[in-house]
């Protein structure tokens, strides 16, 4: 079952979505402060994050920064601000979405659902996949080079799943559009390019010349896992 964390102070909101969720057959947790959420984060590994920005013991913008120096779950941020500089921050900081208070419960599940249909590994995965001096835990979404965590953007580690998932296989640049940002991208093939660039500069060891994340000219990419 897909779990799914809400860090909300509002303690009304927070039982009117978890109801909500847990009827469309999801596991919710809820902390109505930014440290027991992060506690909640770290022990049980939720699939989903749900968080408020304006929290009693700090901001939600501490929270998405301290989240991703260690995991790349989707995080939805639902929040009263409006401020079009705000749901700038948030993104940048790693936030996968921004919802604006008041809002459509129907709006909230639709976002939640595509995000999870974009993630098929899951919490109930353990399985730990090796490219020489590279780990990738799909249990804990982490990635070490060396021993080392090396730190993915959202964007990043959807990218790298989706070539695993697809490993020795060519996906075409339209195909790593769809599955990464959706059929709105369509025409925006400089995204794959740029994203795979970033891969190679931080898990190649020489990114000029990558042994695993190959290029098939004029198609698109292969993930190769040698034997």
């Amino acid at each position: 079952m897909k779990s799914i964390l809400i860090i909300e102070d509002e303690v009304h909101i927070a039982r009117f979505i978890k109801t909500s969720l847990e009827q469309e057959g999801y596991q919710v947790h809820v902390a109505h402060l930014s440290k027991t959420g992060l506690i909640d984060a770290a022990t049980r590994r939720p699939d989903l994050l749900i968080l408020d920005l304006g929290l009693p013991d700090g901001n939600g913008f501490d929270v998405i920064s301290d989240l991703r120096a260690w995991s790349s779950i989707p995080i939805l941020v639902l929040s009263a601000r409006s401020d079009e500089q705000d749901k700038i921050k948030a993104l940048n900081l790693g936030a996968d979405d921004y919802l604006t208070k008041p809002f459509s419960m129907g709006e909230l599940i639709a976002r939640i659902n595509a995000h999870m249909r974009r993630w098929p590994v899951n919490a109930d995965s353990s399985s730990e996949l090796n490219l020489g001096n590279i780990k990738i835990n799909l249990e804990l979404r982490q990635v070490t080079k060396d021993d080392m965590l090396v730190h993915l953007t959202p964007i990043e580690y959807r990218m790298l799943t989706i070539l695993i998932k697809n490993a020795e296989k060519v996906m075409t640049h339209q195909q790593l559009l769809n599955e990464v940002w959706g059929k709105n991208h369509c025409h925006q093939e400089h995204y794959v390019r740029i994203f795979m660039s970033n891969l190679r500069q931080k898990l190649e060891d020489e990114p000029s010349r990558p042994k695993y994340f190959l290029t098939e000219i004029g198609v698109g990419y292969k993930l190769h896992v040698p034997k």
